[in-house]
């Protein structure tokens, strides 16, 4: 599954990593309804991310109904992104991914 979201980038204060952008309601409604085909177990889905020619491969969390995608350090520190910025990112959702 392809989809593209745009969200803001969010901190959080646990483990690594520390940033996230939070999926939009359409898109979590989107992958939601595709998840069991996705997933790998307990709810995470492997992605591949790209956004400003920066590609990483992670999982979406589910958060409150919806997914979080963690932006790694590695992605986030070249692309110059920050805390409340607008992210759009491209992404591969799925085992293959």
């Amino acid at each position: 599954m392809d989809i593209e979201i745009t969200g803001e980038l969010v901190e959080w204060r646990g483990p690594a990593p520390y940033h996230f952008v939070r999926f939009p309601d359409d898109a979590a409604e989107a992958v939601a309804a595709a998840s069991s085909l996705l997933t790998y177990g307990w709810g995470c889905i492997p992605a591949r991310a790209t956004c400003g020619g920066i590609s990483w491969t992670t999982s979406l969390f589910p958060k409150d109904g919806g997914y979080l995608l963690p932006v790694k350090d590695a992605a986030r520190k070249p692309l110059g992104a920050e805390v409340g910025d607008v992210l759009t990112v491209r992404l591969s959702l799925g085992r293959d991914a």
